[in-house]
């Protein structure tokens, strides 16, 4: 499946901002960055409060009902709106460009759900398509970038966070594994939590080994899982969302 291009091109005018669950949730600086970042670009950010769950935890799970309703609800919210639909999460993003017009296929909400579809852009896409380039920031320290496998396979985002880092002049070293999955994966990492660790292990010493003082990604949920495993190994190495870093929201 491509992915769809339809929004790349918009230079200046009104964003959407859909947040995502775990940055609302769990790491609300992710989303004031995002918005900075955006601002500070020209456009202005609308956020349609109405928004609440793309559904992918429930389609994961198999839960096809409850991801219909979920998926429809965020369709009929957001094709309401204009703009390009920004997502700090390549995980949802993934979701609500392939995933959701697939789920609602033959249904009423489907046409709609392919016009979001067309609309919804990753973060870090958004900034490199449309040639927005962050000014010189610091991370407080030498970066190592972890690749989400959502926004590297889904959405095909090779070298885009590593490349927005190294044009704002961030410290980066290289990480081995960087594309190797962190064990998180949603309910993966409750359904086999034995293999998630195992995996999660494998990726903290990759990490240690790289000489990191930041782990940056793209979405919460790996550095969210990456960030406990650290904090276990009693490790002074931090994670940053790089909106956060981008932004120059990082400490």
């Amino acid at each position: 499946m491509t992915v769809p291009t339809a929004n790349v091109g918009w230079v200046s005018g009104t964003c959407q901002l859909f947040v995502t669950c775990l940055v609302d949730g769990f790491a609300p600086g992710v989303g004031v960055a995002t918005v900075e970042l955006l601002e500070r670009a020209g456009y202005e950010v609308a956020f349609p409060f109405d928004q609440t769950c793309c559904g992918q935890p429930a389609f994961n799970a198999g839960y096809a009902d409850q991801a219909v309703t979920m998926a429809e609800h965020t369709v009929e919210i957001l094709d309401a709106t204009y703009g390009p639909i920004v997502v700090p999460s390549g995980s949802c993003g993934d979701m609500m460009i392939h995933h959701t017009p697939s789920l609602l296929e033959g249904r009423p909400s489907e046409a709609a759900a392919r016009r979001v579809a067309e609309r919804t852009v990753e973060l870090t896409r958004f900034l490199a398509d449309n040639g927005i380039r962050p000014s010189a920031v610091s991370s407080g320290g030498t970066v190592a970038f972890h690749r989400s496998c959502h926004g590297l396979r889904g959405l095909g985002l090779d070298g885009v966070g590593e490349s927005l880092l190294d044009e704002a002049g961030v410290t980066r070293c290289d990480l081995r594994g960087a594309d190797e999955c962190c064990g998180f994966g949603g309910l993966f990492s409750i359904e086999l939590p034995e293999v998630s660790t195992a995996m999660l292990e494998t990726k903290l010493k990759q990490i240690e080994q790289s000489g990191a003082e930041v782990v940056v990604g793209g979405d919460v949920s790996c550095l969210m899982h990456i960030a406990g495993g650290l904090h276990r190994r009693g490790s002074e190495i931090r994670t940053a969302h790089i909106a956060e870093v981008l932004a120059g929201e990082a400490t």
